[in-house]
């Protein structure tokens, strides 16, 4: 009898517990508050976008180095000259956005000059064509959606492309990619986004990418990274670096263009923030992920290091690690800056310097300027610098992608 009494009591307990879970399942949840709307934010904004002119030698009397230093023009007639590598050898792989190629060039003379005879189209019919890396006697090419594997010859030659990654997300307003393959052997990339200031549900866009050795995985190493095309790690601490490009259409001086540290698992806050973790008052809330405020969730991404001025749209950097400049230049880095087309005054088209002081960045110069100018009431600019790499001898060399120059900056000025 008594246990006829416990096993009621334990089927009246059962049913209670379950009656008791269900109706928590079946409990409304608290309400959560909606984040209030921002108030609506304009900007004065302008497209001006300086006359383009062809280059012309008198135009070189325009430009400006620092002391001691000395401009050169290398090659001309070179098309859309975007990323430049250098091979230990002196031969250059260039390649051309425009015209989907990489051209292989090489100074067999030692003139200081690279002619017709010494240049040859090595890949033809690649889509957006960018950022070259070398790895394994093979060549590495980015173009919109597709990572490419050469092998190279001696002579410069590659064989037919074959596919080492594919699937990546479409150019949009930023087809240009940024590519390196890092101390720990795994190949970075950097994917921009494909508007000016939304999220799309594409997770890869705005993005750098960590890709395996073999092509066949990859993670996404940060994030909201609107367009970080040059980006390189510090040749001693090993830290890695990248300039990003700040959002169109939000005024004169918002937002700034960055230069960052770049670390795994970081979100460096675009579309909604800018600068040191600020909130972009011109990014609506729609796409803000959780509930809550755009401060809040701006203090909870990562910060720039330094910024440059607005619109000025860094495209490649490199860092310095020769001896042909000045010693205060080494382990230092160079940033092409291609120019603005929506600021009232123009911004960019310039190589600028990053010094460091105890292997760390602290200011942002002009290096080589002068592009751009004014002629009356009228903005006229005449080269529109895209890559920038290294030379065998230590000289600096940069690319004008409008009108298909390579310059070279040699030290002349004696005692370093």
């Amino acid at each position: 009898m008594l246990e006829g009494v416990i096993s009621l009591k334990h089927l009246l307990l059962t049913s209670s517990l379950a009656l008791s879970l269900a109706a928590a399942q079946t409990a409304p949840s608290t309400p959560q508050p909606i984040t209030p709307p921002e108030p609506a934010a304009t900007a004065t904004v302008t497209r001006l976008e300086p006359v383009a002119l062809e280059f012309s030698a008198n135009q070189l009397s325009r430009l400006k180095v620092p002391a001691g230093f000395q401009l050169k023009v290398m090659a001309t007639g070179l098309g859309n000259a975007r990323s430049l590598l250098v091979m230990p050898d002196g031969g250059i792989y260039l390649s051309r956005m425009k015209q989907g190629d990489v051209w292989y060039l090489k100074d067999v003379n030692g003139d200081g000059q690279i002619e017709n005879v010494e240049r040859k189209q090595v890949a033809r019919n690649m889509s957006s064509v960018h950022a070259m890396s070398v790895r394994g006697g093979k060549l590495y090419v980015a173009a919109e959606k597709t990572i490419w594997v050469m092998d190279m010859a001696k002579d410069g030659s590659l064989n037919v492309p074959h596919v080492f990654a594919d699937g990546f997300p479409d150019a949009g307003q930023h087809g240009a990619r940024g590519m390196h393959w890092g101390p720990d052997g795994y190949l970075y990339a950097a994917f921009g986004s494909t508007n000016n200031d939304s999220r799309t549900p594409n997770p890869e866009e705005a993005t750098m990418l960590r890709i395996s050795p073999d092509g066949k995985s990859r993670e996404i190493y940060s994030s909201g990274l609107r367009h970080t095309i040059g980006f390189g790690w510090h040749p001693v601490t090993g830290v890695l670096y990248g300039f990003d490009q700040g959002s169109d259409w939000h005024g004169d001086n918002i937002p700034p263009e960055e230069l960052n540290v770049i670390e795994r698992g970081k979100d460096y806050g675009w579309p909604f923030c800018y600068g040191d973790k600020n909130p972009d008052p011109y990014v609506n809330l729609s796409g803000m992920p959780g509930k809550v405020t755009k401060g809040e969730y701006c203090a909870q991404t990562q910060g720039s290091l330094l910024n440059y001025t607005a619109h000025a749209a860094a495209i490649d950097a490199t860092f310095y690690t020769a001896s042909q400049f000045p010693a205060d230049y080494k382990n230092s880095m160079f940033v092409a800056y291609r120019g603005s087309w929506n600021r009232s005054e123009p911004s960019g088209y310039q190589i600028a310097h990053v010094a460091f002081s105890n292997n760390q960045p602290t200011t942002i110069t002009p290096f080589v300027s002068g592009f751009v100018y004014q002629d009356g009431d009228a903005w006229k600019q005449f080269g529109r610098v895209a890559g920038v790499a290294q030379y065998t001898d230590g000289s600096l060399l940069f690319t004008d992608d409008q009108s298909g120059v390579l310059y070279r900056v040699l030290y002349t000025g004696g005692q370093k």
